[in-house]
């Protein structure tokens, strides 16, 4: 009850504080992430639909930040090319929700619910990385919102190292059965997809290190990848384990040659002394998991993906180019079926990638997937920059936790924004932004990231908000 009661005074100073300085409380907010997502902080206000604290801090902020845009007097210069796929994205997504609104959907939904749930659930994830790339214009705030973003994925670690027991640690259906229930209860995130999000967040944490100048402040961002990895562990989610693996060798191929013998190194440790995440990755192989000895089984190694895949897979033939509209597992029975045969609840293909596909065909597919791989490639140019290291992390950052969701996509999560991908979303953000400065540095000749405040930025430093500092950084263009 303290620490709900906590929550709740930090989402109402921030709502409060957005006003005198709405960077500082989107901060705030992106943090609040690890914490209001458990399942007794309040999902509604007087029983209104989408109407919860943390709602209404962004509502606030966003306001804020609207209504001193004018004084701001800066150019929103969001890239032409990134601008355009994303609308094309959002687009896609409206269109399966409308479509959702015109099929025979079941009782429980409602126009309501839909609309709240599938179209405002979806673009309000989608702001906080909007805000951070308009507010992250100097080299200062770049290097806060970095923090800000591994900060996040730190608190979440820090969370689940505190819920999950060391016991459950030597054996690997002790460690599921274990993680599955203190996760969600006590963090508020599925484990699954928690374990996807810490996969990347860990390599992007050493990808900071050079930001830092001196060796000393660098075991900072060395001690935050370490607490990282270590929580990632205990989520218990195979996937997850599978992406920090793929996520590690492709920086260690492209950029970091080093990190191929520090991958070794901590999987050998994780081995000895977690065998309950061996026998968690190793589970439906066959061998020993724990008392037990179990035989090789295709459900256990693919946690029954081998029976739901063949259904989607099925209706999507039936629609293959503009699929059946958001919720298509839902709408087409497929889920009813698989429950009625197998017993199993799936109310999701477990693949975004069929996910996409069954919504919206392989039409919508190519224009969503188009986004996502832009993104890929400009992060992956910064990821490769050797003069700037602040370049070079907001790159890896992005590179590493978009990477990390489109591997961990192969068994499960989602593209549709959502609350375990805010933290990426805002990486995206920061990285868009050193590409807007690139752009605009190629054609004036000023460097990137001038040490110098935007004119008239409300939102000017962390302690004087008051003040406004004289300088012609970034005006408007006529």
């Amino acid at each position: 009850m303290i620490r709900i009661t906590v929550l709740l005074f930090l989402v109402a100073f921030f709502s409060v504080y957005a006003w005198k300085n709405w960077f500082v409380s989107l901060c705030g907010a992106i943090l609040l992430l690890a914490a209001v997502e458990h399942p007794d902080f309040p999902k509604d206000i007087g029983g209104i639909q989408g109407a919860n604290p943390w709602n209404l801090l962004l509502l606030s902020i966003l306001m804020a930040w609207a209504s001193r845009r004018g004084d701001e007097d800066l150019e929103w210069d969001f890239p032409a090319t990134a601008g355009f796929l994303l609308l094309v994205f959002l687009a896609v997504v409206v269109v399966g929700d409308i479509r959702l609104l015109l099929s025979d959907y079941p009782s429980g939904y409602s126009v309501g619910y839909i609309f709240s749930e599938y179209f405002l659930n979806t673009v309000k994830w989608v702001i906080p990385s909007l805000l951070l790339f308009d507010a992250c214009r100097t080299r200062q705030r770049m290097i806060i919102g970095l923090g800000v973003i591994l900060g996040l994925y730190f608190l979440l670690a820090v969370q689940t190292i505190r819920w999950v027991p060391f016991s459950g640690m030597t054996s690997g259906m002790e460690l599921t059965k274990r993680a599955a229930k203190l996760i969600e209860s006590e963090v508020g995130y599925n484990r699954v997809t928690l374990s996807m999000m810490l996969a990347g967040a860990s390599w992007a944490a050493l990808a900071s290190i050079p930001v830092f100048k001196q060796n000393l402040h660098r075991c900072i961002p060395l001690c935050v990848a370490g607490i990282i990895t270590f929580g990632q562990a205990l989520t218990g989610g195979r996937t997850g384990y599978v992406t920090w693996i793929v996520v590690g060798l492709l920086l260690a191929s492209l950029r970091w040659r080093r990190l191929l013998l520090v991958i070794p190194v901590v999987l050998l440790a994780i081995a000895v002394g977690l065998p309950g995440v061996s026998e968690r990755m190793l589970q439906g192989f066959g061998g020993s998991e724990g008392n037990f000895t179990a035989g090789t089984s295709a459900y256990e190694m693919t946690s029954g993906r081998d029976v739901a895949w063949p259904v989607v897979l099925e209706k999507i033939g039936k629609a293959p180019w503009i699929g059946y509209g958001r919720e298509a597992m839902v709408t087409t029975g497929a889920r009813d079926y698989l429950m009625d045969m197998y017993d199993e609840p799936f109310p999701h293909p477990h693949q975004a990638y069929l996910q996409l596909v069954l919504d919206h065909g392989i039409i919508g597919f190519l224009l969503v997937i188009s986004f996502f791989l832009y993104v890929v490639k400009q992060s992956h140019t910064y990821m490769m920059e050797r003069n700037d290291p602040l370049i070079c992390a907001a790159g890896c950052t992005a590179f590493c936790l978009l990477l990390a969701l489109m591997i961990g996509a192969l068994g499960g999560q989602t593209f549709y924004p959502e609350e375990g991908a805010v933290g990426m979303w805002a990486a995206i953000g920061l990285m868009l932004r050193v590409h807007a400065e690139s752009l605009h540095a190629a054609e004036t000749g000023e460097s990137i990231f001038p040490d110098e405040l935007p004119a008239k930025c409300f939102v000017n430093t962390l302690t004087d908000d008051d003040e406004w500092i004289p300088d012609v950084h970034r005006h408007k263009r006529i």
